[in-house]
């Protein structure tokens, strides 16, 4: 029996009104688990687009930058930018140096805080990334099951009618490879977007690893030669400040 989708949504719907818990048990965890997959495809699609997106524009304003205050004020225009959030780790770190031993003593330091910012950043863009997964994983395993019972159901009733012709199992059987379809249906775009958003957050992660070298450079340069029109308290001074010791 051809399962166009008409025919499909039909079987669909009167598998819905059984009273047989098992295979409604089946459709509804296979359902839940698409709409919650899909919500997630979205809201990452989103996210990573505007990480993107404040990425670059965070990455020409940091370049352009002959210091860091600049860009620690207009951080919220950056919110969206992990590089920012990066940033902004490692710009408390050389403040708390400055305000406790009034230079920045120890730039090991500032560089642990920005790994640290780094791998924060990283493990949120992987948030939800485990439910893709999941899905993608296990859902053609409930179909499966969903489909074994099914079958199992329709040759019980064949072996109680006595009817043994196609006319009498294939009603029973295309039910039951109804969970098999759904099953596949959330679980091939869960793979899908599970694989691209990967790619994805592992490009941003590279990135952010490249920014950590970007943030030393370019801290280093604005302590040991200070800019004219930057803050007082980064006038003067010694061309030694970002050294160790």
């Amino acid at each position: 029996m051809l399962l166009t989708p008409a025919l499909l949504q039909i079987r669909i719907w009167e598998l819905i009104n059984t009273e047989k818990p098992i295979p409604l048990a089946v459709l509804i965890s296979l359902l839940v688990f698409s709409v919650l997959s899909w919500g997630v495809v979205f809201a990452k699609w989103n996210s990573l687009r505007k990480a993107r997106a404040a990425n670059s524009s965070f990455l020409r304003a940091f370049r352009k930058a002959t210091g860091l205050d600049a860009l620690a004020l207009a951080g919220e225009q950056f919110r969206d930018s992990p590089l920012a959030a990066v940033f902004g780790f490692g710009y408390e770190e050389i403040e708390r140096q400055l305000k406790t031993l009034g230079r920045v003593k120890n730039k090991t330091a500032v560089e642990r805080m920005l790994h640290l910012g780094a791998s924060q950043e990283a493990s949120r863009l992987e948030d939800r990334m485990n439910w893709l997964a999941t899905t993608a994983t296990v859902c053609p395993f409930i179909g499966l099951f969903g489909t074994v019972w099914g079958i199992i159901e329709a040759f019980n009733a064949l072996s109680f009618s006595g009817a043994a012709s196609l006319r009498a199992v294939g009603p029973g059987i295309a039910d039951a490879l109804v969970a098999t379809a759904m099953g596949l249906g959330a679980a091939i775009p869960a793979a899908i977007f599970y694989n691209h958003f990967g790619h994805v957050i592992r490009h941003l992660g590279v990135r952010m690893e490249e920014f950590v070298l970007e943030f030393m450079n370019l801290a280093e340069r604005t302590f040991e030669e200070p800019m004219v029109g930057q803050p007082a308290r980064l006038q003067g001074r010694e061309r030694s400040a970002f050294g160790e010791g």
